[in-house]
């Protein structure tokens, strides 16, 4: 089962999705101030976004929707193909260490 979140169908719909990578950083977080309220009338209505520069990062900025710029297409692929690139050298260098462990007979 998927988690779902519920919006108030008087509340727009944010522009961004949990973990979407932008210019910013990964989005780790978003909240709303609703028009009418408190907060709205101090830091104006709208959804806020919690966003952390890159994965390695203990930073996070809190930003509104005017302020991301999303990735292009060619910008997201070259980040998740880097990714990938990543996790298959790690996965290289355990398979080997494995190897070692087992004296090279793994069920790899």
């Amino acid at each position: 089962m998927q988690p779902t979140i519920s919006i108030p169908k008087h509340w727009p719909y944010p522009r961004f999705n949990l973990e979407q990578r932008t210019q910013q950083g990964i989005i780790l977080g978003l909240y709303y101030y609703p028009s009418g309220t408190e907060l709205a009338e101090q830091f104006d209505d709208g959804w806020r976004y919690v966003l952390m520069p890159n994965k390695n990062s203990d930073e996070i900025s809190y930003l509104q929707e005017e302020q991301i710029q999303p990735l292009t297409p060619e910008e997201l692929l070259s980040e998740i193909t880097a990714e990938i690139k990543f996790y298959q050298q790690q996965i290289s260098i355990l398979q080997q260490q494995l190897a070692l462990l087992t004296g090279g007979f793994t069920n790899a």
